[in-house]
């Protein structure tokens, strides 16, 4: 770039440095993703596997038209 000047220290572009962190950081991050995507097939099967319970409130809705039904089949037997 620019030739030392008395005391003033050359220009020098270290893109070598840059090219080398760079591709430092791409194998960081491609490590940490392969260590991660096994951890989140398992947890995608764990929550396959079961199935959440109905909440309160469904199991309430639930019951109610049980009783709705039991109700007209007695008024209408």
């Amino acid at each position: 770039m620019r030739k030392a000047i008395g005391s003033t220290p050359a220009l020098v572009a270290n893109y070598g440095q840059f090219i080398q962190a760079i591709f430092d950081f791409i194998i960081v991050t491609f490590a940490i993703f392969m260590a991660i995507k096994p951890i989140n097939k398992l947890r995608r099967q764990k929550t396959a596997e079961t199935p959440p319970a109905p909440s309160a409130e469904a199991v309430l809705l639930t019951e109610i038209r049980e009783l709705l039904k039991a109700q007209l089949k007695d008024k209408y037997t």
